[in-house]
């Protein structure tokens, strides 16, 4: 009877998904059915249930699942300025005059992006909106632009501060230590965030490296589809940033990201006070980038940077406890950093945009919270139906041990990505499957890296993938759904390829996080 009302819990479960109903409520009200009719018949014990309070009220104070909302403000606030339409800009004019170059410049602004925003449609939008036309317009091929755009675009899955990663840390510790303890093991050490920001790093590297050979090959062995493009301003005129300009557009973004992702990897932050960080970084990055900024209000403002920077090194050196010269130091630079953040804070509140973002957060984080709670409720029933125990049997049941199951895992994700969000499949395998794998000793952060990759792909994948329908609305009319199609085969190949060579060398994932925090 328990497998049963498996069944049909599942088979309600995509036919309310595909029927277009909010997800969060479908997580939460079949499962809930589900119950109660197993409970009517004998074989559900109610006494499930009634752990979801405690266990919602763990997910709501985890300090990992906190630092979703700023994060997401970072991104919203970079995403919104002019930052990333300069950056760009600067990019394009740096190395589009050769054969290709405005396609390395897609590449490397779309990878700062994904470590900057994370904000997958607007990086498409802008990369579709801005170099899509330039490309066009220099003789690139269709295909050849529209592909480096939705791969690169899509960086935001897999570079870190990634909120898939950041979703998937307390699902994967969760299941990690559920597993360890089912075989035996009691003193599990839960897995970070710094964990798998510092796994995904050489992956995420190794995506951009791909893309850009294979950018490079092309204007070798076809450079008619990727001539030089010479970028101009309004009037006219050829653009050639000078220092100033490079500093501004793509060094002090960089900047931005090496204190968010440095004080995580480093141990030094929390991954909630890092991006706090950010957040107050974009904030004010937003603020100094409106027209007619008072000097001394912009000498306010740029004060953050460097006391961000000093904060991070007074905690690196053991914050108060370093002594009171260090004390001292300390809270100078958070009078600098909370003062300049509230005069950027004041500044937007008038005139710039930041009450529109932090609306756009809330909705975002209420729709990301009720698809955890919805996903908790069905973690709970589906434990209470004995499916662990028949997911555990499954997997191990399968030939060719850990490998074979762990791939088996990956093709289910690679299908649930056509129809359904990260989201929910982050939220609705990893609990299930997780626990069995973790027991039979597959590495967490492995493991973790790879399901990312894995939905970076079905991301890309045609015909539902999202990155081509964010893409299609951006595109000029002459492109052809076909010719996006065809421009996104090879970076999906390329996905594939990377995936295949962190399956084969596990290393490429555990080395830096076994490097850095054991």
């Amino acid at each position: 009877m328990s497998g049963a009302l498996l069944i049909l819990l599942g088979v309600l479960l995509l036919g309310g998904i595909l029927s277009g109903a909010p997800v969060s409520f479908v997580l939460i009200g079949v499962p809930t059915l589900i119950a109660f009719l197993g409970a009517t018949f004998g074989h559900f014990d109610l006494g499930f249930l009634a752990a979801f309070p405690s266990r919602a009220f763990g997910i709501m104070t985890n300090d990992v699942f906190l630092s979703v909302p700023l994060f997401v403000l970072m991104g919203g606030l970079l995403e919104k300025s002019d930052i990333a339409k300069r950056m760009m800009l600067t990019a394009g004019a740096l190395f589009g005059d050769r054969e290709g170059g405005m396609a390395y410049a897609v590449v490397i602004v779309g990878a700062l992006l994904a470590a900057s925003t994370g904000v997958i449609g607007a990086s498409i939008f802008m990369l579709g909106l801005i170099a899509m036309p330039a490309m066009l317009q220099a003789g690139y091929s269709k295909s050849l632009a529209s592909g480096v755009i939705c791969a690169s675009g899509s960086l935001g899955q897999i570079i870190p501060p990634s909120i898939l990663l950041i979703l998937l840390t307390d699902q994967i510790s969760s299941a990690y230590q559920a597993g360890r303890r089912s075989a035996g093991e009691w003193a599990v050490e839960p897995v970070s965030v710094g964990d798998l920001f510092a796994g995904a790093f050489i992956p995420g590297l190794l995506l951009v490296a791909l893309y850009i050979l294979y950018v490079f090959f092309m204007s070798k062995r076809r450079p008619d589809t990727c001539p030089p493009v010479v970028m101009r301003d309004e009037a006219g005129n050829r653009t050639r940033p000078d220092l100033k300009e490079v500093t501004y557009s793509l060094v002090l973004p960089l900047l931005l990201i090496v204190i968010v992702l440095g004080s995580i990897l480093g141990g030094i932050a929390t991954a909630t006070e890092s991006a706090a960080l950010g957040a107050a970084g974009a904030l004010v990055m937003t603020a100094m980038d409106r027209p007619g900024v008072p000097r001394w209000r912009l000498a306010v403002m740029l004060a953050v940077l460097p006391a961000a920077i000093a904060l991070v090194l007074v905690k690196f050196a053991g914050g108060a406890q370093a002594g009171p010269l260090a004390a001292a130091f300390g809270t100078v630079a958070l009078v600098f950093l909370c003062v300049g953040t509230l005069t950027a804070l004041a500044q937007e509140l008038r005139h710039g945009g930041v009450w529109a973002v932090s609306v756009d957060t809330a909705s975002m984080v209420a729709m990301l919270t009720l698809i955890v709670l919805g996903a908790t409720m069905l973690s709970l029933v589906f434990r209470g139906l004995h499916g662990e125990a028949m997911v555990e049997d499954f997997l191990h049941g399968l030939p060719g041990g850990n490998m074979t199951a762990v791939l088996v895992v990956m093709a289910i994700i690679f299908l649930l990505g056509f129809v359904i969000e990260y989201v929910e499949i982050i939220f609705i395998v990893v609990p299930i499957a997780g626990p069995p794998l973790m027991a039979a000793g597959v590495d967490p952060v492995w493991f973790a890296i790879l399901i990312s990759m894995n939905l970076q792909i079905s991301f890309l994948t045609p015909p539902f993938g999202y990155a081509l329908f964010y893409f299609r609305r951006v595109a000029p009319a002459s492109v052809q759904t076909i010719d996006i199609y065809r421009g996104i085969l090879p970076f999906i190949l390329l996905q594939i390829v990377a995936l295949a060579i962190v399956v084969l060398v596990p290393g490429l994932a555990t080395w830096l996080p076994d490097a850095i925090y054991h």
